[in-house]
């Protein structure tokens, strides 16, 4: 599916596949190996994706295609089948080091909020 997005976009269909790969969160060696090339090939091709799909960076490139990633829509589609009255909270490490968002989500039928993720004081341990 992003493939073919990419390949739209103006993408040549070995651009859209290292640029599926880098979405995926594979390393420019990662992408080499999987795709029998060498990291210098990888970069060169990156270097194109950029310039046609007119982001600046792999973060970006990253950003522009999450949307268009299977299990964004899986995400999505979890969400909207919560059942009423659930909460669902995100998960956030300890010293206000906060995860990147999509992260874990625990639900909790007819469960209150427990103070934003910032202890467990008001559970009564």
């Amino acid at each position: 599916m992003l493939r073919d997005i990419l390949i739209q976009k103006g993408l040549s269909n070995r651009e859209a596949e290292v640029a599926e790969l880098v979405s995926k969160g594979l390393s420019n060696k990662e992408v080499a190996n999987q795709l029998f090339v060498t990291e210098k090939t990888v970069k060169f091709h990156l270097t194109n994706i950029y310039k046609k799909m007119n982001v600046k960076s792999r973060a970006q490139l990253i950003v522009w295609c999450l949307p268009h990633l299977g299990f964004v829509e899986s995400e999505a589609r979890q969400e909207a089948a919560q059942p009423a009255g659930a909460t669902a909270y995100n998960t956030q490490a300890a010293g206000g080091n906060t995860m990147p968002a999509g992260n874990t989500t625990i639900t909790l039928p007819g469960v209150g909020n427990f103070g934003g993720g910032r202890g467990n004081s008001d559970i009564g341990v």
